[in-house]
């Protein structure tokens, strides 16, 4: 997909290159499928941004990177962005998500299911201004909550959190580059380390555990880098693309009851670490500076102890 898109995308430059350099006010975005923005909010402005996907899975990485075929399943979600601008600098806001979950060989969820709840804050320690080389830089702080069910199950696929408390410590940052042909590339790099708390099981749950199993979970940290960019095609017009590393460290499960004789039920097991790489086209079309549409695409095809995947996605991007 990458070899076809490289070659489009040069002919489109080429295609609309302009005398002079475009400016930042002509360019109008929504922003790329999963790198979200190092600029606040102005005082008082909101943000809405809601997100329709539908995760597609047709196989897995065992642990040592090997790829497995699986059947075919998906997972329908949503979230959305909700953000406000407190002063100039330092934007708060939450993002609510809800599921439903249709496995292979199994039942399918008993209905929509309400997600974990995210609360964050980002302050703008740098606000990019036009002449400068320095880029706008914010940190975000983010604290997940265990809204969702994710023991207690059941069916599996009832289960649309991770039951525990995540905090999440994010650096953003955006700049602003004038191609030969004077239009712009909007890039992103955000980087972003979560920890988890302990979870607390009784019998199935989103960790694999079974009826009658008494224990805890404990996830380990994750790591995101995201690498963005955005292309302004035209004034409305914008092509977008996120490359995207993803590592999770180790989750132990381990049990509170002894092992039933001739069992290793009462052991620790270890989920192993595991990575993703991937990659996130998409196309925005902006119907004003306020207003854009977003349809994009996450491939995960490179990977440890993970799916792959098909993800499409739509968003509206709404700032008020």
């Amino acid at each position: 997909m990458l070899r076809h898109c490289i070659p489009c995308l040069l002919l489109l430059s080429s295609a609309t290159a302009a005398a002079a350099d475009q400016a930042r006010e002509d360019a109008w975005w929504t922003g790329p499928m999963l790198a979200p923005s190092a600029s606040t909010l102005p005082a008082g402005h909101v943000l809405i941004e809601p997100y329709l996907y539908d995760v597609m899975s047709v196989g897995h990485f065992d642990a040592g990177g090997k790829h497995h075929a699986g059947p075919y399943e998906h997972d329908v979600g949503s979230l959305t962005y909700m953000l406000y601008g407190l002063t100039d600098r330092l934007t708060v806001g939450g993002i609510p998500r809800f599921a439903f979950n249709e496995p292979a060989g199994a039942a399918n969820s008993s209905g929509v299911g309400v997600g974990d709840f995210t609360v964050q804050a980002g302050y703008g320690v740098i606000q990019y201004q036009d002449g400068r080389l320095i880029p706008s830089i914010a940190v975000v702080l983010d604290e997940t909550l265990p809204t969702g069910r994710y023991d207690r199950l059941g069916r599996a696929s009832d289960g649309f959190g991770a039951g525990a408390y995540a905090t999440g410590l994010s650096v953003y940052s955006q700049d602003y580059f004038w191609m030969p042909n004077g239009r712009i590339l909007r890039a992103r790099l955000d980087l972003t380390y979560t920890l988890s708390s302990s979870v607390s099981l009784r019998d199935q749950s989103v960790y694999g555990t079974r009826y009658g199993f008494r224990g805890r979970a404990h996830p380990g940290a994750d790591y995101t880098v995201d690498l963005a960019a955005e292309y302004s095609l035209t004034r409305n017009w914008v092509l977008a693309i996120d490359v995207v590393y993803q590592y999770g460290a180790n989750t132990r499960i381990t049990s509170a009851l002894p092992p039933a004789p001739g069992t290793a039920a009462g052991l620790p097991t270890d989920s192993g670490s595991s990575y993703s790489l991937g990659f996130a086209p998409a196309i925005e079309y902006n119907l004003s500076a306020r207003i854009g549409v977003l349809l994009g695409l996450r491939i995960i095809e490179i990977g440890r102890n993970t799916s792959t995947s098909l993800t499409p996605a739509l968003a509206v991007n709404m700032v008020f």
